[in-house]
């Protein structure tokens, strides 16, 4: 078969917990629920994973990779998300047109408006960033500008990306050679970079001249609010991983919302009177707590919950000027006042799981 004749191939590189695998099974089938059913697939979806049998139940290709091959992509400088270039130069090889799409992504619409964008001359990312020199107090910029600049790379004009979504035809696969050359260049100038493969693939796209084109109406890439995002998904796939594309399955697909589940206003505006006699740095912790309290008419929103209760706990941590520890905080909801604007039932839910979690 010849690249031109092969379908357009939509890749996974789904490894690690078994969280990763869940987020990769929604996002496929969300991906074949939005694809038009056609007699020739003009498009193939293939997983390269550490796991043999979660996708059984999925008309897609898996391809077992082993801890030792994901090193090898790693190296030399043990970087596992240099694995992602190493991955689509390689399918790059057997067809016309590949995007590779991160886990923790669901789809908007049909994947065939991603393969509308890749084409010569272009490079297909999830979302298009400010320009490179926009943040000079960043750590990419105070690490990598002087260093690049002087070799006439990433000017300050350059365009940043989000490589959630990398699409690519054949004819522009040598662009990742580049940025997997760079990133083995400049990681050791900063080392603590953890987006430096999306940086060095925007590097190698404005040093080729690549249009950058995006997809954000197609694809919601949850990289944002991931705790609460990754809730939803992992309740879809507990309900329906025996039967993932049934009728049922599939209408709950639209459920899994790309919304924030909040409370509606009013009770938001509830919840900050019901906090008000609280210390300042109690207030914020206890409405999040109070978010994830609410019983949402959304079933997916509702398993939401915890992951409410357990950001609400980090982002007092992160708050916090004066260092309170984090036993402390978990002491808060033996106060009275944040007792009662909790409610007992709620804290009793909230201190048997936040202990667990915190052991």
């Amino acid at each position: 078969m010849s690249l031109s004749s092969a379908p357009n191939r939509l890749v996974y590189l789904a490894f690690g917990s078994e969280t990763y695998h869940q987020e990769a099974f929604f996002s496929i089938v969300s991906a074949l629920a939005r694809l038009e059913k056609t007699t020739s697939p003009t498009i193939s979806i293939h997983v390269f994973s550490d796991r043999e049998h979660i996708y059984d139940e999925l008309p897609v290709t898996v391809h077992i990779i082993s801890a030792e091959q994901l090193s090898e992509w790693a190296r030399p400088i043990d970087y596992h998300f240099r694995a992602k270039h190493v991955l689509l130069r390689h399918v790059l090889g057997t067809c016309e047109k590949a995007v590779l799409i991160d886990t923790d992504t669901f789809f908007r619409k049909s994947p065939k408006a991603l393969f509308e964008r890749v084409a010569p001359g272009t490079l297909l990312c999830n979302a298009i960033g400010p320009c490179f020199g926009e943040d000079r107090s960043g750590l990419l910029y105070e690490t990598l500008a002087g260093p690049l600049q002087r070799e006439g790379l990433a000017g300050n004009d350059m365009r940043m990306t989000n490589s959630g979504v990398i699409g690519l035809c054949h004819s522009e696969a040598d662009l990742l050679e580049h940025s997997i050359a760079l990133m083995d260049n400049y990681r050791a100038l900063s080392p603590k970079a953890y987006t430096l493969e999306e940086f060095m693939l925007a590097v190698a796209a404005h040093k080729k001249g690549l249009r950058l084109s995006d997809c954000t109406d197609v694809i919601h890439h949850y990289w944002s609010r991931k705790r609460l995002f990754r809730a939803k998904v992992c309740a879809w796939y507990a309900k329906h991983k025996e039967e993932p594309l049934g009728q049922a399955a599939l209408a709950d697909i639209d459920s899994v919302s790309d919304k924030l589940p909040r409370p509606p206003s009013f009770q938001r505006l509830i919840y900050k009177f019901k906090t008000r006699s609280l210390m300042p740095e109690q207030r914020q912790f206890a409405r999040e707590l109070l978010y994830g309290c609410y019983s949402y008419p959304n079933e997916f929103d509702r398993a939401c919950g915890s992951a409410w209760w357990e950001k609400a706990f980090e982002n007092a941590y992160e708050r916090s000027l004066s260092g309170v520890p984090q036993a402390t905080i978990l002491k808060w909801l033996d106060e009275p006042a944040l007792r009662k604007a909790l409610g007992e039932k709620n804290v009793a839910k909230v201190k048997k799981h936040l202990g667990t979690v915190n052991k």
